[in-house]
């Protein structure tokens, strides 16, 4: 819907006018066959103007009840237009543009004949067909032309040479580009936040698409009564709107929905793959779903953990013991990144900072955990502290 009052009651009088307008052709159309059976009634100059007035107020009445539906409607079709309009490239633009003026002109002849045999509803209708047609007509074949080979023995005109231009600077790209699959962005993802910087650095490539449901659901955990919820909420909705403004290619709000369910989740995994593209998430379960009905899925933690130092065993560290391990005599300590560390015996040493040796590395989409236990040295003074 459009979002301003003032153009919101601009556009209900056009359509207001628009429904007029049409009542008064209608009221054209219809008197001469109603002044043939009431002849007496429909000769008479008040009587048509009030006929005219009727129709035009009942034509008004209709587009007034409807105005809602007709904007919205209208609002869809621009926003799919500016979709479309976006994906294609300066070369597409041009050709395009050259064939609907193309179009318009063989149009524009060939009414010239049509209307030769009178103007009448027929004759305009036809025009106007013909306007509609030829125009799309030339834009398709603007759209779908291709780049020719280059003649050597041949010059080049000097437009022909800018458009060539055109196609090396943005063919290549544009092509690869919807190669890729889409990249379908999911709730926890986006409140996370760290997609941001991932597409900020190139790791994230092809079309970026929010579908509208998870907006929706952002727009709701932003309005929640839990504190908590309410700021999760609105740091997603401000990652999106980093998005927008700091991206080349801004992302795309995709308006479809399925009103059979009211799972996010669900909707989501179906609106993928009917797009044929990748989910992005960071949310364990939905990337075992997801994996499972056989999608693409993108986990922003397996990068994560993919990016981090790796550690081998019989490595050292130098940690600090901050808490007690869920085992027996366990303690457990954290690395910058916030990896857990569980050391083996290590609950004597809480509060204090020990040389520990890894056994063993558990790599999971979850997170990774680091096992350890005391470095000789630390075993030995925690004993002798013991005796």
């Amino acid at each position: 819907m459009i979002k301003s009052k003032w153009l919101a009651r601009c556009a209900k009088v056009l359509i207001v006018l628009l429904g007029a307008g049409i009542g008064a052709a209608l009221a054209a159309l219809l008197l001469p066959i109603l002044s043939r059976v009431w002849p007496d009634v429909f000769s008479q100059a008040k009587y048509m103007a009030i006929f005219y007035a009727a129709l035009c107020l009942i034509g008004g009445l209709i587009f007034l009840a409807l105005s809602d539906g007709i904007i919205k409607a209208t609002m869809k079709v621009i926003g799919r237009l500016e979709r479309f309009w976006e994906m294609l490239t300066t070369r597409q633009l041009i050709l395009g543009c050259m064939g609907i003026l193309t179009g318009l002109v063989i149009a524009w002849l060939l009414s010239q004949l049509i209307l030769t045999m009178g103007v009448s509803l027929l004759s305009v209708s036809l025009s106007a067909l013909l306007y509609v047609l030829c125009g799309y007509v030339g834009m398709r074949i603007g759209f779908r032309r291709r780049k020719r080979t280059k003649q050597k023995a041949a010059p080049q005109p000097l437009f022909d040479e800018a458009i060539a231009l055109l196609d090396d600077e943005e063919d290549a790209s544009p092509i690869a580009r919807t190669a890729l699959p889409c990249k379908l962005l999911d709730t926890s993802v986006i409140i996370d936040g760290r997609v941001l910087d991932i597409v900020k650095a190139g790791f994230l490539e092809g079309e970026i698409i929010v579908p509208e449901f998870v907006l929706a659901e952002l727009r709701h955990i932003a309005d929640s009564g839990d504190s908590l919820r309410r700021a999760r909420g609105r740091r997603g909705l401000d990652v999106l709107q980093k998005l927008q403004k700091e991206l080349k290619t801004p992302i795309t709000i995709d308006p479809r929905d399925f009103s059979d369910t009211d799972e996010v989740d669900v909707k989501l995994l179906r609106l993928c793959r009917e797009k044929n593209g990748t989910v992005v998430t960071n949310d364990y379960n939905l990337n075992k779903v997801a994996s499972v009905a056989g999608l693409r899925v993108l986990n922003i933690n397996d990068l994560a953990n993919a990016v981090k130092p790796m550690l081998m065993a019989g490595e050292e560290l130098t940690v600090h013991i901050v808490r007690e391990g869920k085992e027996p005599g366990q303690g457990v300590a954290y690395l910058d990144d916030g990896t857990m560390i569980v050391v083996e015996n290590g609950r004597r040493h809480v509060g204090e900072q020990v040389t520990v040796t890894v056994t063993t590395v558990l790599q999971t989409s979850a997170g990774r955990m680091i096992f350890t236990k005391l470095h000789a040295s630390e075993d030995g003074k925690a004993v002798t502290a013991g005796a």
